[in-house]
């Protein structure tokens, strides 16, 4: 369930951001959504493959740096392995990627089932 919500909210931002940002093209919200399936499906398979060196170069100093270029680099795959999605430039990549993470940071934390805090019995005599 989650992972339908991810897609539709990144779909949503990906064709919103393509709109608003003149270097980013998307046909329309069904390639939008193939666009976000297919970054879930590079990120998965082939984005570990950029981020565990990147991250070793960092030190593990900046997680969430090299996880944004990671997924600005899968969204350039995108790029080019599909003819209604074209993205002209890294920045724009880079801009959506970020937005795409606030996105789901939204979702996981609206989500988020709250914990109960175990509470204190007190006794008095």
């Amino acid at each position: 369930m989650n992972f339908i919500l991810h897609l539709l909210i990144d779909a949503a931002v990906i064709f919103g951001l393509a709109y608003v940002m003149p270097q980013v093209e998307v046909k329309n919200f069904t390639s939008a959504l193939l666009v976000a399936f297919l970054l879930a499906v590079l990120n998965f398979f082939l984005g570990w493959l950029i981020y565990y060196p990147l991250h070793l170069v960092t030190f593990f100093l900046m997680p969430f740096l090299v996880r944004l270029v990671v997924t600005a680099l899968m969204l350039k795959l995108v790029d080019k392995l599909m003819s209604s999605f074209t993205i002209a430039g890294f920045w724009p990549a880079l801009v959506i990627a970020l937005a795409v993470a606030l996105a789901g940071t939204l979702i996981d934390e609206s989500l988020a089932k709250p914990e109960i805090e175990p509470t204190t019995v007190t006794m008095v005599r």
